[in-house]
């Protein structure tokens, strides 16, 4: 008889009692050992790694042991994974689906000894994903307490952490003035007052030598001491914790804190700004050209937003300086980009960004708690789909530049408005910025740029993804044989010589709507959606309309 190798797996959300000689770590390891025991007849054999995971939320799937326990998964030393009950595996919808998939290509299964579940059968896995929704809800409403929590912490005018404003420090659950700060922060509001322009507040104030005060965060990190840059100081104009308020998702709450500026400067300031918002003027499209302002080429230049028509049809670009004033006179190095796609680009980039939210917590370093997962995964996930479907408006707060260069494009991404964005605080450890390259290319068309997926798709010069084309008739041909034989997708998948989870995934392409797949054989998609990105789990939405907001370039 071969023998059927086993692993057992144990997790304790809470490090309480872990220090005790018998913990709870202890007692699920005994009774998933005391089972794979009583299976000894079927050749079950428990192997001598173990696999514990101590004071870790069941809401990622983060954790050391677990990590390791895929790997042995992946190299084929692991036939079964045993664990005392099904929460303690994952607690998300969300993770069991690719913990699903990922056992799935490895040929192994779990069992719950406290629980009859066999994950090779639809019926287990049907009563798996009930048990599932439920410890998911859970986890929700105990969010929504915190959040809840946090909201009427900050009605009441309380600073929830994170980097304090300059100008001011942390004293408990408020902050305080740092009287040789808050001079600067006077000198900026008067100073825009005056010139009335962010670009000359920042050159003013660099030309007179003040730079943004050397700090520490808690952890002993310093920052600051350069110059102040135009990002910066538009934080600093748009922030009402400087009269005295505290912010929370668009409501201005009375703080506790002593503000800085007072109130007829606050108003006559931000009426200002808000009259000089790019685009709301000469009769432009407000909002159209979302990238205004943010994008620069590589030696730091502006681009400036433009468009020409051709009959009844407007096409936006993105244009150098020179390419602006000189037309078809100027340099062959200026840029002229179309602004679809470079904004497309970037917004597929960044949300790619929240559809791995626990990464982005990381690099922000932002401050989150376990029970804080669910919300924030579900904020990420809408977020995500937003973007990926052309509801652009959130980068205006998210996106601080976008540097275009030859070999590429470089995203520095404020953490203050990602922070606001999901929901979460950042601490004395985040830097102000994060930066994302996008693997694309350049490639000139005649004057206009293009940008080029540079992810090693087979493409041709139309643009046409022939490897997402061959998916989508195998898709069909499948689908046709399912529905004229009958045969079941497991059968199907054997004959061919794939996997199961292979099958599924492809013949999702079969349900694509008529004007994708024109898209798709027209060289019509947006960027970031190829068959790679088409592949993943849940990437089709059941509608068609949604399909082609999120795949189709807008005409």
């Amino acid at each position: 008889m071969k023998p059927v190798r086993c692993a057992i797996y144990t997790r304790k959300s809470s490090e309480d009692g872990l220090e005790q000689d018998f913990n709870s770590l202890h007692a699920q390891r005994e009774a998933c050992a005391a089972y794979v025991l009583s299976q000894a007849s079927e050749g079950w054999t428990l192997l001598p790694d173990e696999y514990d995971d101590g004071g870790l939320s069941g809401g990622t799937l983060e954790r050391p042991a677990l990590q390791r326990l895929l790997a042995d998964v992946a190299a084929g030393k692991v036939d079964i994974i045993v664990i005392y009950k099904l929460d303690r595996l994952t607690r998300s919808l969300l993770d069991f689906a690719k913990l699903v998939e990922a056992l799935d290509q490895a040929g192994t299964s779990f069992v719950s000894v406290t629980q009859s579940f066999n994950t090779t059968t639809s019926m287990g896995r049907l009563t798996l994903n009930m048990l599932l929704s439920f410890a998911q809800f859970e986890r929700e409403v105990t969010a929504e307490r915190i959040r809840d929590k946090i909201a009427a912490s900050k009605a009441k005018g309380m600073w929830m952490g994170g980097i304090p404003p300059l100008g001011y420090k942390p004293h408990g659950r408020t902050l305080v003035v740092v009287k040789e700060h808050a001079g600067l922060i006077r000198t900026i509001f008067e100073r825009y007052r005056q010139l009335g322009n962010v670009r000359l507040v920042a050159e003013s104030l660099k030309a007179d030598g003040l730079s943004t005060p050397r700090r520490k965060t808690t952890t002993g990190k310093a920052y600051g001491g350069g110059a102040f840059h135009r990002g910066q100081i538009y934080d600093i104009l748009r922030n009402p914790i400087y009269i005295g308020r505290v912010p929370h998702r668009g409501q201005h709450h009375e703080g506790q804190h002593p503000g800085i500026i007072d109130a007829a400067l606050w108003e006559a300031v931000q009426r200002q700004l808000s009259g000089n918002i790019r685009g709301t003027r000469g009769g432009r499209v407000r909002g159209e050209s979302i990238l205004t302002g943010r994008i620069v080429d590589a030696a730091g230049e502006p681009l400036i937003a433009s468009h020409a028509r051709k009959g009844e049809r407007r096409y936006r670009y993105y244009v150098s300086k020179a390419f602006h004033h000189e037309g078809r006179g100027a340099a062959k190095d200026a840029m002229r980009i179309p602004a679809a796609e470079i904004e497309q680009v970037v917004a597929q980039e960044c949300a790619d960004l929240f559809q791995d939210p626990l990464h982005l917590v990381e690099r922000a370093g932002l401050s989150s708690q376990p029970t804080e997962f669910e919300g924030l995964l579900e904020r990420s996930k809408t977020l995500a789909k937003d973007l990926a479907e052309g509801r652009h408006a959130l980068l205006a707060s998210i996106i601080h530049k976008v540097r275009v260069k030859a070999d590429g494009i470089r995203i520095e991404l404020s953490v203050a408005g990602l922070a606001a964005a999901i929901g979460l605080t950042p601490t004395d450890a985040s830097p102000p910025l994060i930066e994302q390259n996008c693997a694309v290319r350049l490639t000139r068309t005649g004057r206009a740029l293009r940008l080029v997926d540079d992810k090693g798709a087979a493409t041709t010069e139309d643009g046409v993804d022939l490897t997402l084309v061959r998916l989508i008739v195998r898709a069909r041909v499948w689908w046709q044989r399912i529905v004229e034989t009958g045969i079941d997708p497991s059968n199907l998948a054997a004959l061919e010589g794939v996997s199961p989870s292979y099958i599924v995934r492809v013949l999702r392409l079969a349900f694509l709507s008529p004007a994708v797949v024109e898209a798709v054989l027209d060289g019509r998609l947006r960027a970031g959606i190829d068959s790679s990105a088409l592949l993943n789990i849940r990437a089709i939405d059941p509608s068609w309309e949604s399909q082609e907001r999120r795949c189709m370039l807008r005409k």
